[in-house]
């Protein structure tokens, strides 16, 4: 079983990569963000970015930094299939994934590009301006809180980081490369 943890900047194309490797490598998607919504819709809570940073930051710190990502490998490890685990935000995330022979792929592309991603895809969590977005990187990118977000430190832990700043056709390329 090859396990593949995905993480990056928001809007940088980390769906695009797992649909790739879910379509083209028949690799099974365990998401982070899908089982913080429904975390949310249990507590009756809006479903946005920073409903689902807080609610991940409040599992962390009830549970420990990792277990959001040792909840989906077990059940990944279960299935025995190939598996994704899409987004890690938490070095000690990161740390799980390698731990259990895993891969750290990041996925980056310019603040402008993916700001562009993020509105045309209209999601719930991505209704908002360039300023909100802005800020909303910054609160992922770095905390000294072990509980939280640093999407810089584990973009750094990465095994291959891939820029998603070309065309579809080069992102694959890359894909290919460092599978």
């Amino acid at each position: 079983m090859i396990i593949i943890g995905i993480t990056g900047t928001l809007g940088a194309g980390k769906g695009t990569v797992v649909d790739y490797l879910v379509d083209k490598k028949g690799f099974y998607h365990y998401s982070v963000s899908g089982y913080l919504k429904e975390e949310l819709q249990k507590q009756n809570r809006e479903i946005d970015r920073t409903n689902m940073q807080d609610i991940a930051n409040e599992i962390r710190e009830k549970f420990g930094p990792d277990y959001i990502t040792q909840k989906l490998f077990s059940i990944a490890e279960s299935e025995n299939h190939d598996a994704i685990i899409e987004s890690i935000r938490n070095p000690k995330e990161a740390d799980f994934i390698k731990s259990h022979g895993g891969k750290l792929f990041a996925v980056t592309a310019l603040q402008k590009t993916r700001f562009e991603r993020i509105k045309s895809r209209s999601s719930e969590k991505d209704s908002v301006s360039f300023k909100e977005f802005q800020k909303q990187e910054e609160r992922e990118m770095q905390s000294t809180q072990s509980f939280a977000q640093n999407l810089s430190k584990c973009i750094e832990m990465a095994d291959f980081i891939v820029n998603n700043d070309g065309s579809l056709k080069n992102l694959y390329e890359q894909i290919e490369k460092n599978i």
